[in-house]
């Protein structure tokens, strides 16, 4: 198993996520990855349906293999990319994990409305953070079998 895995394409991790801090953070949690990794980001909601859609500067970028969306994003709102990812054909395949500060109910309900794969509420303590990443690795982009584009 592990000399196949070393074989595989790297695993595209698709970051929606506003806050740089948070950016520096999950990336860095990542880098203890043993799996081979790419992580792509984007700041907004209408940068994130760009780059899924293949649009603009976007055209050639690879299909992720697991979506990490924030939900309060500017331009366009992290519940309105869930709901257009999760009613795309073309998209609604690809796992997306919110990954929020908010513990609203309302915004639990509605994303698992959208069909969101997961909800995590992020944790502000930095080995809190570092544990819910490496979970998200290991089940994600480890266990689980994911569809191919």
């Amino acid at each position: 198993m592990a000399n196949e895995r070393m074989y595989e394409k790297p695993k595209t991790i698709f970051l929606v996520e506003d806050n740089k801090a948070d950016i520096r953070l999950i990336e860095e949690a990542f880098k203890n990855s043993a799996m081979s990794h790419e992580i792509v980001t984007v700041r907004n909601g209408a940068d994130a349906m760009a780059y899924l859609r293949r649009e603009g500067e976007y055209v050639n970028s690879p299909r992720p293999d697991l979506i990490l969306l924030d939900l309060n994003l500017p331009r366009k709102d992290g519940r309105e990319v869930l709901a257009e990812i999760k009613s795309d054909p073309y998209l609604k395949r690809i796992p997306v994990v919110v990954l929020t500060t908010s513990r609203n109910e309302d915004d639990i309900f509605q994303s698992y409305d959208s069909h969101v794969n997961c909800y995590i509420s992020k944790s502000r303590n930095l080995e809190e953070l570092f544990k819910i990443v490496r979970g998200i690795e290991e089940f994600w982009l480890e266990t689980v079998t994911l569809p191919r584009e």
